[in-house]
């Protein structure tokens, strides 16, 4: 049964259960991805602060971070899907990267700085959420 827009059901109690729309718990895995990239970048910033990193352990952290976030979108994402739970993620993997690379260029005013890691970066984003629909 729809009704505006949601699906409706009734469950074992009798009791009426509502399904978000898909853009609803997308934008909701999405969120707790960037989220959580915005918590563990603080700790990173911390963890440099204190201990001293290098530049090339601060960057193989920000992959991980980037990779751990998409991986948390994707499998929430996944839970709420109905079918091709690995599309799910894998679309919240890329939308998570266009997102940083708008913000990205926002934040430097060019898209100059993207070069090198653009196509990496995306990749990596992708799979981490493709993986975490894969487990979701």
């Amino acid at each position: 049964m729809k009704r505006r827009g949601r699906t409706v059901r009734r469950g074992r109690t009798g009791a009426v259960e509502r399904q978000d729309a898909w853009y609803i718990w997308g934008g909701k895995s999405l969120l707790v991805s960037c989220l959580l990239t915005a918590f563990l970048l603080c700790l990173l910033a911390l963890l440099v602060l204190m201990a001293g990193l290098s530049e090339k352990m601060v960057s193989i952290a920000i992959i991980i971070i980037y990779v751990a976030a998409t991986f948390a979108g994707g499998f929430l994402a996944a839970k709420k899907a109905s079918g091709r739970k690995f599309l799910w993620g894998l679309l919240v993997g890329l939308v998570y990267f266009w997102l940083l690379v708008i913000l990205s260029a926002v934040s430097a005013g060019t898209l100059s700085g993207l070069g090198d890691s653009f196509l990496t970066t995306m990749l990596l984003c992708g799979a981490g959420g493709m993986l975490g629909g894969m487990l979701g």
